[in-house]
């Protein structure tokens, strides 16, 4: 069962204008279904097939001549030297849609495409599916159910265990993906950091305390969450800075771009589980900002998100900046409370009411337009986002 993704229409809007396409996400975002239904003429290679990958390493002008015809080349970043000779054919023969690059690990494919493909490609990223892209039946799951079985495809195309894919994810990530960073070396203990990330989804990330924890050092750390950020596991989200108090926090939060990813590490496995577990919180407030990042790349936008808090402790959960720019609260309670207000209304006015709007988003589904703030459920955000 196809499901259809909405970055479709900007990838066709795109290949009628750039020479090569460049699509990343994490794996088992459904990349290379999507490159395949758009471009059906195009041959498919992967550069995770060991044969084509030495072909394309030792004889890189051979294997591009080989699909002169256009080619969607899987896992791009495994052989960085063909992207010099793509820049070579694309500058001569001045044709749209020619190569179609697709990679699991962005900062690799990145590095390679703004040194010799700039101005040539035009950059996509495919998340896990986003609530509006799943189907009418999924919509229907109640909020728990959708936390703890995430949004990649495979669980609702193939109906299978979240539990259990996930489980399979992450031990196929750090044998496949992690021990090809030159940077971990002990897998075991990368398995461990990984837990300990998703143990602080929500909160200020600090390096130090999960050093202390994994046993190594504050370097090391930062460079394992290079690691997870490359590989579309996690993201930062940074403070935002104006001028409306000199004490502002500056470190950025962490979380999961999928929370059936981080509930399955911290073995949440049922509805009541999740529901006694400090955790869920921070696993509610991933699954909203997480659905904002998607809602941006998949209008091919770059993401403008932020959290404000300062040194009082005073916050709120996101700052999002398009056209106009939303103060949003995220709380995982089914009961609103007045004090869920209160940093909403203290942000609008030492701002001096510069946020077109306010925003609550809460884990029921009513919306209610109240005189503090515009009140949302859990699915009904991103739908007020685009108006």
């Amino acid at each position: 069962m196809y499901i259809h993704r909405i970055l479709e229409r900007k990838i066709k809007q795109l290949a009628t204008g750039y020479p090569v396409i460049v699509l990343t996400g994490p794996r088992q975002s459904g990349k290379t279904t999507l490159v395949k239904k758009i471009f059906p003429e195009k041959k498919y290679v992967s550069l995770e097939n060991l044969d084509t990958r030495e072909f394309a390493r030792k004889d890189p002008r051979g294997f591009l001549k080989t699909h002169s015809h256009g080619v969607i080349i899987d896992e791009a970043q495994n052989v960085p030297e063909l992207f010099s000779y793509i820049q070579e054919i694309v500058d001569t023969n001045k044709k749209p849609c020619e190569f179609i690059l697709t990679g699991s690990q962005n900062f690799l494919l990145m590095e390679k495409v703004s040194q010799s493909l700039a101005g040539r490609a035009a950059i996509t990223t495919l998340l896990p599916l986003s609530t509006e892209e799943i189907t009418p039946k999924n919509k229907r799951m109640r909020l728990n159910q959708l936390l703890l079985a995430g949004l990649y495809p495979a669980i609702y195309e193939k109906k299978i265990s979240a539990n259990e894919w996930y489980q399979n994810y992450i031990k196929t990530y750090i044998e496949r993906d992690v021990r090809m960073m030159k940077n971990v070396t002990d897998l075991n203990l990368f398995q461990k950091f990984i837990k300990l990330c998703a143990s602080r989804v929500g909160q200020i990330l600090n390096l130090s305390s999960i050093a202390n924890d994994c046993g190594v050092s504050h370097n090391t750390i930062r460079g394992w969450i290079s690691v997870l950020e490359a590989s579309y596991i996690i993201f930062l989200l940074h403070p935002y800075y104006e001028n409306y108090s000199k004490r502002l926090i500056k470190m950025p939060k962490i979380y999961f771009y999928d929370t059936g990813l981080a509930a399955s590490l911290l073995h949440i496995e049922s509805e009541d589980q999740l529901d006694s577990s400090p955790i869920k919180g921070g696993l509610f407030e991933s699954f909203v900002i997480s659905e904002i990042m998607k809602n941006e790349f998949n209008r091919g936008l770059s993401p403008h998100i932020y959290f404000w808090r300062d040194k009082t402790g005073r916050e709120v959960d996101c700052v999002y900046e398009n056209k106009k720019k939303f103060a949003i609260e995220i709380k995982s309670s089914e009961t609103i409370h007045a004090d869920f207000f209160k940093n909403l209304n203290y942000l609008q006015k030492i701002s001096k009411n510069t946020f077109t709007s306010s925003i609550l988003v809460y884990g029921g589904t009513e919306k209610q337009i109240r005189s503090d703030a515009l009140v949302l459920g859990w699915n009904g955000l991103t739908a007020e986002l685009n108006k």
